[in-house]
């Protein structure tokens, strides 16, 4: 056996790849990566721009329309200006997104792949935790999760990772499944290699695609998720703020004062939007259906 017969049949870097051009000819995604960047850019850059910090109270402001005293979105109950509280909860609420991104995937991965390379009685275990967590309504989970902890964004990112990495393991040990007994594992098992190595360092990245598809859609859930606890008043608490708990302050003033709640609702409305055009288009671009396009 040459040394050739033990070369996976790895893909190219996503930047120079078919996959990529695919992506970037598609164009809910290319319209996604413009809301997800402008909001992020917004959220990041939009306070320094600001005359006025999250902070800042001028009672004699109190409900300001949008566009009045260069409050562009308004002003809440306090006076303080509604964008630079929009966009700093969009800092936290974007950071505990990402964050359970990189924690359900990383979770997701390693048991998706452990399952679906050692298979019989592993697997079934691994699949039947998988199934306990998935047999039970993410969001009463949540709310029973958030009773018991102290709300906060780090504490917010570990509950919503606690029922987000279900999916990603279900996706990875089906990708798995498919590749182990293909001739650069065998031959990789004929070399001596560890089930270590062959797991992390031939399968796993063999298996990038559908991680990747899944880890963007998992962004757009957990901003979702960690919106709707703290609307109901289990998630992030003031005077920090996030999208869900500017929702929620903003239920009593309905009609008066309606921006309120509108202008958080849109960011939340982009942000999931924007998540979800980019992992189709993901989705799209590593479909080994249109590899030979």
């Amino acid at each position: 056996m040459t040394a050739a017969t033990t070369t996976p049949p790895v893909r190219q870097p996503f930047i120079k790849s078919r996959a990529l051009r695919r992506f970037l000819s598609h164009k809910l995604a290319m319209i996604g990566l413009f809301m997800v960047l402008g909001l992020t850019f917004a959220c990041f850059v939009g306070p320094y721009l600001l005359p006025y910090d999250e902070l800042y109270i001028d009672l004699r402001a109190r409900f300001a329309p949008p566009g009045t005293g260069g409050h562009i979105f308004g002003t809440d109950p306090l006076g303080r200006d509604l964008a630079a509280r929009l966009f700093h909860a969009g800092q936290i609420s974007m950071a505990v997104g990402f964050a359970v991104m990189v924690i359900a995937t990383t979770v997701g991965s390693v048991v998706g792949v452990v399952s679906g390379y050692y298979g019989g009685k592993i697997s079934a275990v691994l699949m039947r935790v998988v199934d306990a967590f998935l047999s039970f309504p993410s969001v009463f989970l949540l709310l029973a999760l958030a009773a018991f902890i102290q709300p906060g964004p780090v504490m917010i990112a570990v509950i919503i990772s606690a029922t987000s990495w279900m999916e990603v393991a279900r996706i990875v040990e089906a990708e798995v499944k498919s590749l182990r007994n293909q001739d650069f594992v065998q031959a990789a098992h004929m070399l001596g290699l560890s089930g270590r190595w062959i797991m992390f360092r031939e399968l796993l990245p063999n298996a990038i695609g559908p991680i990747i598809v899944a880890a963007s859609l998992t962004v757009a859930r957990a901003i979702l998720l960690e919106a709707y606890i703290s609307f109901l008043g289990y998630g992030i608490q003031p005077p920090l703020p996030s999208w869900g708990n500017l929702l929620n302050g903003a239920q009593q003033y309905l009609g008066s004062a309606p921006w309120l709640a509108i202008v958080p609702g849109l960011a939340i409305t982009i942000a999931v939007t924007g998540f979800n055009f980019i992992g189709d288009g993901l989705r799209d671009a590593f479909d080994s259906r249109a590899q030979g396009q």
